[in-house]
């Protein structure tokens, strides 16, 4: 080839590669319009439940499934006894614990609190898992069964309740006529992993699950977060109780999905209550990500090639486009990538955190991108969920 053909050659493939580098910027920045603008302000950082001074004589009962929280337990269970709620009786469901966790339970039930009469707390012994139910929902439904009043709070044994929470659920539940309340719990930011990482978990829910569309009645997308659940108990019969959700590994997703085809649900942030589960290092937060996100994907190779192409287009793309594109890929690319910074900045702000972190975002999309690959390496090699020491490889949701 001589030279002027070479540089021909070499003008025309760049020509070529300039404007694919241009269409996949124009899509990216495409991609974030309708984020930023029109999927349901995902991005906001309410709504949040607020603190209700109503006092209220409805009862209410708290379900907690436990196994092996001895580490969190007490606390849990005396942020409950400590409820300015009078009408509150908790039930504990033991599931097979090997650390004590009933023991414990059954010593601050024998405790005195100012606010709470003899046998608000019942502690049960979980019976043995049937075939084809995950661990949480059994003991959750054997909880349910003992429950004699009409509004059920299913919340978990990592949960620690400020004073005023039981009563700001019942209000919102009561005020609002919902059949479901369920509220996105505080969670810990203490450790760097946490700081880097936490925050993003509760940022991407919001994206899969815009809390304004899940709190609008004319909208199908419905969601909780399981750590918080107050729900009627005529609503869980309507769709068929705890029962009817028996294998789902993503059960608050699916609970909020039946429950909302027969009535109004809500979903919001707390600023009452707050997880005091740990994720002091990046292999936790990775169990955590992988646990469920091929569930996610409805088990499905050809949704995990395209979430893993959309990761690539939405967070990748914009910041390698603004640093080595040229031209109008360089602008497009820039602009989609301020944008996706912008949006995770309310989220960074509620958690206290400096918006500085939005920089990482790349990575952090990087790092649940490759969770959710191994989630599904997991399962291709029957390895499956691991919660609790148990393993589930039925391809339930």
């Amino acid at each position: 080839m001589v030279p002027s053909e070479r540089s021909r050659f070499h003008q025309t493939a760049a020509r070529q590669r300039n404007r694919r580098m241009i269409w996949l910027a124009a899509l990216s920045a495409m991609i974030w319009l309708y984020l930023l603008f029109f999927h349901g302000q995902f991005w906001q950082a309410g709504p949040i439940l607020p603190l209700s001074p109503r006092p209220s004589t409805t009862p209410v009962t708290v379900v907690i499934p436990a196994r092996d929280e001895a580490e969190s337990i007490a606390r849990c269970l005396r942020s409950l006894a400590l409820q300015d709620h009078r009408a509150l009786h908790v039930i504990l469901v033991d599931d097979a614990s090997s650390d004590g966790t009933g023991d414990i339970a059954r010593a601050i039930a024998a405790e005195t609190f100012p606010n709470r009469l003899p046998g608000w707390l019942q502690v049960i012994a979980g019976k043995p898992r049937p075939t084809g139910w995950s661990g949480k929902l059994w003991a959750v439904h054997q909880g349910v069964a003992a429950a004699r009043d009409d509004i059920l709070l299913l919340t978990d044994a990592d949960i620690e309740h400020a004073p005023g929470h039981v009563a700001s659920l019942l209000a919102q539940a009561e005020s609002k006529d919902l059949d479901m309340t369920s509220e996105m719990v505080a969670l810990n930011v203490e450790s760097w992993p946490e700081r880097a990482l936490v925050p993003a978990f509760v940022f991407f829910f919001q994206m899969l699950y815009p809390f304004a569309r899940v709190n609008d009645p004319l909208s199908a997308t419905a969601a909780a977060a399981g750590g918080t659940v107050m729900i009627r108990r005529r609503a869980l019969e309507r769709i068929g109780g705890i029962e009817s959700l028996r294998g789902a590994l993503i059960d608050d997703v699916t609970l909020a999905s039946r429950v909302k085809t027969g009535g109004p649900i809500w979903l919001g942030h707390s600023a009452l209550a707050r997880s005091i589960r740990p994720y002091p290092h990046p292999a936790d937060i990775w169990r955590m990500i992988a646990r469920t996100a091929f569930v996610q994907l409805r088990f499905s190779w050809t949704l995990l090639l395209l979430t893993v192409l959309g990761m690539l287009i939405v967070w990748i793309a914009p910041p390698a486009l603004a640093l080595f594109g040229h031209g109008v890929a360089l602008w497009l690319g820039l602009a989609a990538w301020l944008g996706a910074m912008a949006s995770y900045t309310p989220t960074l702000k509620r958690f206290g955190l400096s918006p500085f972190w939005a920089l990482a975002l790349p990575a952090i999309a990087g790092f649940y991108t490759a969770a959710t690959i191994g989630s599904a390496i997991d399962h291709a090699t029957g390895r499956g969920v691991r919660w609790k020491s148990r393993a589930y490889t039925e391809h339930t949701a």
